[in-house]
């Protein structure tokens, strides 16, 4: 579990940013609705802080001196740093925004972007990885690893690929409820990707599969026509009945 500061609703915020005015907005926004905000203007000061503190979030502009902010984030995470990275961009440049994702980076703002949206995206991300600074999702005895990607189920390692990997989160993420197919598409490869129809449904039944060889323990349910649920049975067998 999370320190008792997430628990209402403010974090811990560093800022890495080198525009004096962004900063200071950022800074005095954030203190403002409860954060507690640090700042850098470069990289390397940035680097260093984020290494000498436990941050919550780390608001990361890409266009730094000294240190670019993919330089950063890929420094933080080698170091196992568990920090949510959101990447600040001047550009809205899909190869851009997709290099500092596979750095590392939770999420990206392209500027300019006004402080309630920043607000908002600050919220969604940290739901979205509610096990944090582990990067542990743990349903019954099914654990996800974000950071090693790793997966196991009551001990034991599972094989997964990327996509498999992706699926499974997402279902973990919103385990007991339903996880659309448009949403597990957008996981997995995007928004408006160009998709087979069946390619979800291969992948959704490798990983059943796959589950499926660790004592049944894990079932990912069909709604059809909507999507998929992932649900948990209890370590224990139920007991049959009388005339079973």
């Amino acid at each position: 579990m999370h320190h008792a500061m997430e628990a209402a609703g403010t974090f811990r915020i560093l800022i890495v940013e080198d525009d004096p005015r962004m900063l200071d907005v950022l800074r005095r926004g954030l203190w403002e609705h409860g954060h507690t905000v640090m700042t850098a203007s470069d990289g390397a000061e940035g680097l260093a802080l984020a290494q000498s503190y436990e941050y919550d979030i780390v608001l990361l502009d890409i266009g730094l001196p000294t240190r670019n902010g993919y330089e950063v984030a890929a420094s933080l995470r080698t170091q196992q740093n568990h920090a949510v990275i959101l990447m600040l961009t001047a550009y809205d440049l899909e190869d851009d925004i997709i290099r500092g994702l596979d750095l590392g980076a939770d999420d990206y703002m392209t500027k300019p972007f006004s402080f309630p949206e920043l607000l908002a995206r600050i919220g969604a991300i940290t739901r979205r990885r509610p096990s944090a600074p582990s990067g542990l999702l743990q349903i019954g005895d099914l654990v996800l690893d974000k950071l090693k990607h790793t997966i196991s189920l009551a001990g034991t390692p599972l094989s997964l690929t990327r996509t498999e990997f992706l699926l499974l989160e997402r279902l973990m993420e919103e385990s007991g409820s339903v996880v659309t197919r448009k949403q597990l598409l957008e996981k997995v490869w995007g928004p408006n990707a160009e998709v087979s129809p069946g390619a979800l449904d291969t992948f959704i039944n490798s990983l059943r599969g796959k589950l499926g060889h660790a004592e049944q323990r894990s079932l990912i349910g069909t709604v059809r026509g909507t999507g998929y649920f992932l649900s948990i049975e209890p370590s224990t067998p139920l007991q049959k009945g009388a005339g079973a």
